[in-house]
């Protein structure tokens, strides 16, 4: 079935099975009575079932936990921050500008959009190694035929945040699956090539979601919320300054070369 029979059979229901409720009766998440079977979840527990339909261990909810409380910075002058800020500053809604700060976390090169990649990467490479090719020579020709996403890091190429979550990882003993060895593999092949190649966030968040098992859909619906906690404290502070006095930009600080001024004839 396809075409206009295929969109005519789903014409007036939903067929689900990820859940539906009935007001004023119950709720029902992924087959569970969300109330009656999953109320002692952690959200962090029930997110991660919503998107895979699969019950994770204490130790990986913890790590999923910690890969977005580790990155949550509470700097308006981040990329996504700047815009809940600003959101905030000219009185828009914290619903608002939350979510356009969340929209553009996507970002292809320090984003969502880096992660997606370096997942897929990890995987791509993980594979090939698998049929018995070099790694090294491997991780050259991806260089050949495109950018290696999750090495490399704008201002400075150590990424803070590696240390502390390595040491949860090893704490937990999720630091020994075979996308984490595999990053950290390609790392010492590209600091040989260029030392600022260090491995950033992405690639190692993406190599430990990985081991859990998710796919490149998955992980990217459960990154959605890795900078969440830190807009926030941006939006409070952006409010409680006088409207417009977050980043204002003084018209001489602009620099101008079009037009000269003229004037309108009526």
């Amino acid at each position: 079935m396809k075409g206009p029979q295929l969109l005519q059979s789903h014409a007036g229901v939903l067929r689900t099975r990820v859940g539906a409720c009935w007001p004023g009766e119950r709720a029902v998440f992924r087959g569970c009575d969300l109330h009656a079977d999953l109320r002692h979840l952690s959200w962090v527990e029930l997110y991660l079932f919503g998107i895979t339909g699969r019950r994770f261990s204490p130790a990986q909810v913890e790590l999923v936990n910690a890969i977005w409380v580790y990155t949550s910075y509470p700097d308006a002058r981040l990329w996504n921050n700047r815009i809940a800020a600003l959101a905030a500053s000219t009185r828009s809604s914290a619903n608002l500008g939350v979510s356009a700060a969340l929209a553009v976390s996507e970002a292809t090169i320090y984003g969502g959009g880096a992660g997606l990649r370096a997942f897929g990467f990890l995987q791509r490479v993980r594979q090939r190694m698998e049929q018995g090719d070099d790694l090294e020579a491997t991780v050259h020709a991806e260089l050949q035929e495109r950018r290696i996403y999750g090495y490399g890091r704008p201002i400075n190429s150590r990424d803070e945040r590696i240390p502390w979550l390595m040491d949860l990882a090893g704490r937990l003993q999720l630091d020994g699956g075979g996308h984490v060895k595999l990053a950290f593999a390609v790392e010492r092949i590209l600091v040989a090539r260029n030392p600022a190649l260090r491995m950033n966030y992405a690639a190692l968040h993406a190599a430990l979601i990985a081991d859990m098992g998710l796919s490149a859909r998955e992980y990217q619906l459960l990154r959605i919320p890795t900078f969440l906690a830190g807009m926030a404290p941006c939006v409070v502070e952006a409010a409680a300054k006088p409207e417009g006095a977050v980043f204002p930009i003084p018209c001489e600080k602009i620099a101008y070369d079009g037009a000269e001024k003229r004037l309108w004839r009526r």
